[in-house]
């Protein structure tokens, strides 16, 4: 009740941040009865409204609490408080519409299905007992199901499903925890599962109840399900049945590229995997990703097929309440209790969202789809991330549980958009001092998957309310992303050089202003230098507004351009040729090429013919992956790397002393790395060792480069980004050396270190260079 005006005060708040569709409003609402204050609270466009009404001193408690105590999906930025004229008008506290006027609030990210919602749906007593969409303020889709701002059921892909009577009275309780929960939902209300059987298939379609025992039955007996979940379909079948798993890899035309499993639960997970605490932490947490573990060596119940050649397994747990059913309630029939799940898309794709796509686009990959009719309003892959031996996590993709949370940058920007590039793609947008990247979308291979950037792009508008005035791109003249920039901006986009984006990503994520210039070590496999070569072993001198190349890997031939990257056999053999190396018999490398091969190969490097040089770090470590016989053709992306740092753990702890490179101006040079691997290899130093030589050998280059470059310039921070630093073994390394030098030093984190973290340094260098201007 409203104290007598003499001794009330009321004040008008304003609540910033991530602040709806986390039940905030009932959170204020019950805050505001409970302290007996009166008033109202209301959605709007700049973020959550209060007046609130009552003694000073509950309303000054009320005002603190409000950031000190949110929801658990909340995360209050600012609380703005402005002194009104005491009404009295008020006798309780109420919840208003949603005010639509014109500005910006932040929606979060898709949540995993809370404990308290679990525990409605396996109890046979609750109303919600095994609906596949139970949900509440604290859990479940906001990101894929919201369409436009301010979040409110009218502006979701729920506003299909009216609500019953039930649904509809827990919405409008104070006191209950669905309380304008925009998902709410029941079985009565929607939405509905499907099953629908492939052309041809003796399975028969399903609905409800009916189709989640048809699909469990179906992963049972070996067969593969397109799953759709919160951002799209996943393809799903028995992780430990080897025949499903080599079926679903052949119809995908996977490779011998790993694939990622979901365990029943932790126990299950336990079992497969080694968990470090940390780890543990990331793998149950509400974003529920992906999360690289230590495969268990003497677990023998996974396929061998799941993650061939890797000793580390992407492993994650149930995020929606569809998934729980999947693996079994209490009294189901016995099925799986690991699955793998992989991205529903076909290779070079994006994961498919809609349903009648999905049986085009998915038909030959699977024996059945279990759907819904809960339309997708932006696919949202799943994230995936390794936790450092220090307990920090790498984000390796960043897509669902992260997106649309913002990024605060360091200084403000004008409104922009940066498109990234076109491997891991991800656009970022920004605005001020806050960056908010899309979801993952893949490599632009291809319409479709230009279109779903097209879509990503309106979508992140829509939700941001940024209308972009500087548009940033990569250099690469050949790259899709820059060209779609050019279309979206109307005019030429601000070019960014591709490893002085890598390096500022890493500093906007570290929260530097960008006037002072870090040694930044950029490694990945492919980026267009300014000299029109391949570069991708680059250290050099970066602030936001440019840099300087203080020092390159000393190029070599990369025979057949990108093509040639699939042949790691033939990058070790430019390797040897650029060193003055001989290509004898007895070397891995030389045996994976037939004597055709190696002619004209031979002639090919001799007359540069169809040859680019290249001083990518990445392509050396494929080199001499094959050169030590581990991989003499990649698969896919990165393989041969992989392979390497994963045969190089084995002897981590082994004597493996680093391999000298060799140093000019400018330059640090592999060939004395290379003559003395060869000499190691030809004395039958295990490949194992060999390659844990070779991960030291380059840390320990790093290490000395920088202390050069601090010797000639004095700077002392070091940024690493790129992606060859999703290198568990390089990137410790490295940091380890630098920091016992007295180096500051910047590693990614929420960013991804590759491609996908590219759109946020482009951004950041695209806005500073306007400002310039």
């Amino acid at each position: 009740m409203t104290a007598p005006a003499t001794q009330a005060v009321r004040r008008r708040v304003t609540v910033r941040g991530t602040v709806q569709g986390v039940g905030f409003r009932p959170f204020v609402h019950r805050l505001a009865t409970g302290l007996s204050l009166a008033g109202f609270v209301s959605n709007t466009a700049n973020g959550v409204l209060i007046e609130v009404e009552g003694p000073p001193e509950r309303v000054a408690d009320f005002c603190d609490r409000l950031a000190t105590q949110p929801p658990p999906l909340a995360a209050v930025t600012d609380v703005g408080v402005e002194e009104l004229p005491v009404s009295g008008a008020d006798d309780t506290f109420a919840i208003r519409a949603t005010d639509h006027s014109p500005g910006r609030t932040r929606l979060p990210p898709d949540t995993a299905t809370c404990s308290d919602c679990l525990r409605d749906l396996t109890d046979p007593a609750d109303r919600r007992h095994r609906h596949p969409f139970v949900t509440c303020t604290h859990c479940g889709p906001r990101f894929t199901i919201a369409t436009g701002m301010p979040y409110d059921r009218a502006v979701t892909t729920m506003a299909g499903f009216p609500m019953c009577a039930d649904c509809a009275r827990e919405y409008g309780d104070p006191l209950d925890r669905r309380f304008h929960a925009q998902p709410v939902a029941c079985p009565g209300c929607g939405p509905r599962l499907h099953l629908v059987p492939a052309p041809g298939s003796d399975v028969r379609p399903a609905r409800d109840a009916g189709a989640l025992a048809a699909a469990r039955a179906l992963l049972a007996a070996g067969r593969i399900v397109a799953v759709k979940g919160l951002g799209g379909y996943h393809l799903a079948c028995d992780a430990t049945d080897a025949r499903a798993v080599e079926t679903l890899r052949t119809r995908k035309a996977r490779g011998g590229k790993p694939f990622a499993v979901m365990c029943a639960d932790l126990d299950t997970a336990r079992r497969i995997a080694v968990l470090s605490a940390p780890e543990l932490a990331a793998l149950s947490s509400p974003r529920r990703p992906i999360v690289l573990l230590r495969r268990r060596a003497e677990q023998a119940a996974l396929a061998p097929g799941v993650c061939p050649g890797s000793p580390r397994l992407g492993v994650m747990l149930p995020y929606t309440p569809l998934h729980s059913l999947l693996f079994g309630l209490p009294g189901d029939p016995p099925g799986p209790r690991v699955l793998v799940m992989t991205s529903g898309n076909r290779s070079g794709e994006p994961i498919v969202t809609d349903d009648d796509e999905a049986l085009v686009r998915l038909a030959g990959l699977a024996d059945a789809w279990l759907a819904h009719d809960r339309p997708i309003a932006s696919p949202c892959d799943d994230s995936l991330l390794r936790v450092r031996a220090d307990g920090t996590e790498q984000v390796l993709r960043r897509s669902r549980g992260y997106v649309p949370r913002p990024l605060r940058l360091p200084v403000p920007v004008r409104p922009a958009l940066a498109v990234g590039g076109d491997l891991k793609n991800a656009l970022c947008l920004g605005e001020g001092d806050h960056a908010w990247f899309g979801p993952h979308i893949g490599d632009m291979g291809d319409l479709t998957t230009l279109e779903a950037a097209r879509r990503a792009e309106t979508h992140m508008r829509c939700l941001t309310g940024v209308t972009p005035e500087v548009v940033a791109a990569d250099r690469h003249p050949g790259y899709h992303s820059a060209s779609w920039a050019t279309r979206l901006a109307g005019h030429a986009p601000v070019l960014v050089q591709h490893h002085h984006a890598h390096i500022a990503s890493t500093m906007a994520e570290h929260g530097l202003e960008g006037t002072a210039p870090v040694i930044g070590v950029a490694y990945d496999g492919t980026g267009y230098g300014d000299d029109g070569t391949v570069w991708g072993g680059e250290i050099v001198l970066a602030d936001y507004s440019g840099f300087r190349r203080y020092a390159r890997l000393a190029p070599a031939p990369l025979p057949g351009g990108d093509a040639g990257v699939a042949n790691p056999c033939r990058l070790a053999l430019a390797r040897l040729w650029a060193a003055g190396l001989p290509w004898e018999a007895d070397l891995p490398c030389v045996r994976a090429c037939a004597s055709d091969e190696l002619t004209v190969l031979h002639r090919q490097l001799e007359r540069g013919l169809a040859c680019v040089a290249t001083s990518s770090m990445g392509r050396l470590f494929d080199a001499v992956s094959s050169l030590v016989g581990v991989c003499h053709r990649a698969g896919y992306e990165a393989q041969a790397a992989l392979e390497l740092e994963a045969t190089a753990a084995a002897a981590w702890d082994a004597d493996s002393s680093p391999y000298a490179f060799g140093f000019a101006a400018g330059t640090y040079d592999p060939a004395p790395m290379l003559r003395t691997l060869v000499a190691d290899l030809r004395r039958g130093v295990p490949a194992a060792v060999l390659a844990a030589r070779f991960h030291r050998g380059v840390a320990r280059a790093v290490a000395e480069i920088c202390r050069r470059a601090r010797r000639d310039t004095g700077l002392a921070t070091v940024a690493l980004s790129g992606g060859v630093f999703a290198n568990a073994l390089l990137e410790e390394e490295c940091t380890r050396l630098l920091a016992d030098d007295g180096f500051v030093v910047l590693q990614h984190g929420e960013v991804p270190p590759n491609d996908g973290g590219l759109a946020l340094g482009q951004l950041v260098v695209a806005a500073h260079l306007r400002q310039e201007e």
